[in-house]
C-alpha cells in the first residue's frame, strides 16, 4: 500500500523569527481523502508547499514509500504526487485539451497523438469531455477546478494535493465538486488544503488538524472537526 509518512518534520521561512511547522510527524495512506485543517496560519499551506517539494524542510523528512522525496528525481516524484493551485494555472491561450496533452509531452515522453488520445479519454470519463475544444475563459468555476485535476490525473500520479479547491466556487458548485472527488477516491488519494469545513466533512475520510504549525489531531475527519472549528490564535 503506498503511504507518504512525515517525520520529525520543521520548517521554517529564511527571515523568520519562529517555525512556521514544528515537529509534524503524520502517516498519509493512500485509501483515503485526506483533508488538511487549520485556521489562517497555522501552517497548512507550509505544509503542503513541503509535500509538493515547493519548500525543502529545515528539518526532518518526507518519505514515499519509505524513501526520503528530496532524493527522488523530478520525473519521478512528478509521476507519483501532483499539486493543482489555487489559482488552476491553466494556460488561457490553449484549449482544454491542449492543456491537458502538454505535460504528457513535455514531461513524460509520449508521442502527441497518445496524448490527445488519452487526454479526450480522460475528459470523458470524468464527465467533462464537452470542454476539450473550449478555452478557459469559456468555462465556469467548477469546470475549470476539473480541468485542473484532469490535467493533473493525466500524469497518472497516486497522491495529489490540492490547495483550497472550493475558494472560488458557490455552495452548489461546491457540493458537486465534493461529490466527483469521492468517486475518484478509488483511483487516487487527495490531499486537500481546506479552510471549509463542511466540504472537508463531507469529501475527506481523514484528517489532520494544524495550530501554530504543531498537528493537534489526526485521524477520521469527523473526529477533529469540533478541534478543528475551535477559534485558534494565528501563527506564523
Amino acid at each position: 500500500m503506498p503511504v507518504i509518512e512525515i517525520r520529525d518534520l520543521s520548517y521554517r521561512y529564511p527571515d523568520g523569527e519562529e517555525p512556521v511547522l514544528r515537529d509534524v510527524n503524520v502517516r498519509i495512506a493512500s485509501e483515503h481523502i485526506v483533508g488538511i485543517l487549520g485556521q489562517s496560519g497555522s501552517g497548512k499551506t507550509t505544509l503542503l508547499n513541503c509535500l509538493a517539494r515547493f519548500l525543502a524542510p529545515t528539518a526532518g523528512a518526507i518519505l514515499l514509500d519509505g524513501r526520503d522525496i528530496g532524493s527522488l528525481s523530478e520525473r519521478e516524484y512528478r509521476r507519483n504526487v501532483g499539486v493543482v493551485f489555487q489559482r488552476l494555472n491553466l494556460f488561457p491561450h490553449m484549449t482544454v485539451l491542449e492543456n491537458l496533452v502538454l505535460a504528457p509531452v513535455k514531461s513524460l515522453g509520449a508521442s502527441p497523438r497518445r496524448a490527445r488520445r488519452e487526454a479526450r479519454e480522460m475528459l470523458e470519463r470524468l464527465s467533462i469531455g464537452e470542454l476539450a475544444d473550449r478555452y478557459p475563459s469559456q468555462i465556469s468555476g467548477g469546470q475549470a477546478q476539473r480541468v485542473a485535476i484532469a490535467r493533473a490525473l493525466a500524469l497518472q500520479p497516486r497522491y495529489l494535493l490540492l490547495d483550497e479547491p472550493t475558494s472560488a466556487l458557490d455552495a452548489q458548485t461546491t457540493g458537486e465538486f465534493g461529490v466527483w472527488l469521492r468517486e475518484l477516491r478509488h483511483d487516487i488519494c487527495f490531499i486537500i488544503v481546506t479552510h471549509d469545513l463542511p466540504f472537508a466533512e463531507q469529501v475527506a475520510t481523514q484528517g489532520i488538524f494544524l495550530s501554530e504549525g504543531r498537528v493537534r489531531a489526526a485521524g477520521p475527519v469527523a473526529e477533529i472537526i469540533d478541534q478543528a472549528s475551535a477559534p485558534s490564535p494565528a501563527g506564523a
